[in-house]
């Protein structure tokens, strides 16, 4: 049965006819006659394409959280039976929404190409419920700093925003301006209802189809009847394939809301993860406890990123240049794998098997990742790219290390960049392992380090400098590790 899927957007609902699956909720949104949002680059970086989508806020008190999304990355099918807003649903000349206001008050648009988006990532942020204004007396328990404004105003909510006449200092200020939204604002005021669920979902157009199933079982039963088939949850690999390599699918299945893979539980032995929960919540849900993954989340691509961003597809594209598996490898984490039989939990250690190859067979879904407890308490993330945020790595660096008396009792670390899959550095392991945490054991053991994969020659970075970037992370783990040698940490 084919249903025909329906998008709320700006108040008002559209049938979305006649509508393969590769096309992006950009390409349709523009189609539609509201040609604010842009394409910049295609891929997730610029930000141009912003758009607000009500979602469930993640704690469990049935709220909505207006949420910043990448529209040229997101099919627009996936948002069957979802509220959408624009620049143009969000104010109208004459009326003006308070972040309009304050952009054009302030001087935060020149060319105006980048503003319909920087105007939505920043209408997502200004509706954020959490959001507190410093205390201006100064004895609140939050002043603001470099990245928060006085009015509690988290830059980092604009990190996938790019703008090149402008400026970001008018766009800053323009942000650090907004009050609290009103009582009686609309969109505030939809904050305190549930976002719409996800409808069941089945579009036949042409050759292609694309299939929203309701739970895990039909999701697995359709996997076993077409292997061949596209998973797809926050999308921020597939669309890139599809807009700048024209990849296309004959049969999609989004797997973004299936409740069975948006579980989150804090347990006495382990953390589990839900695979289809996207970076942004899972981040909010963890509130802190896993301190490796704090230094993770800010280096991830940006926060438009990774508000569709999902563990279980970073995972599932199996890239050895993915960003989240060496933290999970250090974290010694294992993944939840559900098919026909069941379900099967293996480390993650063993899920690559070769390159964008794992174990996973064609009719399994990745349910969720299991973090074991206790965490070890000294920790690292370091990232080595041509920019320090939203690029892709040369290397990344996983490091989690327990020392007691000064000597090396527990050792974790993951390896991006280095091979054709993402690995342990079972070696560097060995040679830290029960030895005293000292200068001469860590030169040692990064000489070790330096050897460790097979890195090659590419256009981000040569074999040479991936091997001395191993070598020096771990040096610099050392001396910023805060450990005292020879003594108890």
């Amino acid at each position: 049965m084919t249903t025909t899927p329906r998008v709320m957007v700006n108040g008002e609902q559209r049938p979305v006819v006649d509508i393969e699956p590769y096309v992006t909720a950009l390409d349709w949104l523009r189609d539609q006659g509201l040609t604010g949002a842009k394409e910049g680059c295609a891929e997730g970086e610029c930000g141009a394409c912003s758009i607000m989508v009500a979602r469930p806020d993640g704690d469990g008190d049935s709220r909505t959280l207006w949420t910043a999304l990448n529209a040229c990355l997101v099919p627009v099918l996936s948002l069957d039976g979802q509220e959408v807003v624009t620049a143009e649903g969000l104010g109208k000349p004459g009326a003006l929404h308070p972040v309009q206001e304050e952009m054009a008050h302030r001087g935060g648009s020149q060319c105006g190409y980048c503003t319909p988006g920087f105007i939505c990532s920043m209408a997502a942020e200004y509706y954020r419920p959490d959001r507190t204004p410093a205390d201006p007396s100064g004895n609140g328990e939050r002043a603001a700093d470099h990245e928060h404004g006085p009015n509690g105003f988290d830059l980092h909510a604009m990190s996938g925003n790019l703008c090149r006449c402008t400026g970001y200092r008018p766009i800053r200020d323009a942000a650090y301006a907004l009050d609290l939204p009103p009582a009686d604002d609309t969109f505030a005021q939809r904050c305190a209802a549930p976002a719409p669920a996800a409808p069941a979902t089945r579009v036949r157009v042409g050759d292609t189809e694309f299939v929203r199933p309701t739970d895990l079982a039909a999701a697995v039963a359709l996997l076993a009847e077409r292997p061949d088939a596209t998973v797809i949850a926050g999308c921020t690999d597939w669309g890139v394939e599809v807009n700048l390599r024209g990849t296309r699918a004959a049969f999609v299945v989004a797997v973004d809301q299936l409740p069975e893979l948006r579980s989150f539980d804090v347990g006495s032995s382990e953390i589990e993860i839900g695979a289809a929960l996207t970076l942004s919540e899972a981040e909010r849900l963890l509130e802190g406890r896993i301190p490796l993954l704090d230094q993770f989340w800010p280096q991830f691509a940006s926060r438009l990123i990774r508000n569709g961003a999902t563990l279980g597809g970073n995972l599932g594209t199996a890239s050895p240049i993915g960003d989240a598996p060496p933290a999970l490898l250090a974290l010694e984490a294992t993944i939840v794998l559900a098919g026909p039989g069941g379900e099967r939990e293996i480390p993650l250690a063993d899920y690559f098997t070769g390159y964008r190859q794992t174990v996973k067979q064609p009719a399994e879904l990745i349910r969720a990742v299991r973090i074991p407890l206790p965490l070890a308490p000294t920790v690292a993330f370091h990232k080595i790219a041509k920019r320090r945020f939203d690029d892709i790595s040369s290397v990344a660096i996983a490091f989690a290390l327990e020392a007691a008396g000064g000597v090396v009792e527990r050792v974790a670390i993951g390896l991006g960049g280095v091979a054709a899959t993402p690995i342990r550095a079972t070696a560097t392991e060995d040679a830290l392992r029960g030895r005293p945490w000292t200068a001469d054991t860590v030169r040692e053991a990064a000489a070790v380090l330096g050897r460790e994969g097979t890195p090659i020659d590419d256009h981000r970075a040569s074999a040479a400098f991936r091997a001395a970037m191993l070598e020096q992370s771990l040096l610099k783990f050392h001396a910023e590790s805060g450990i005292p040698e020879g003594i108890t940490s």
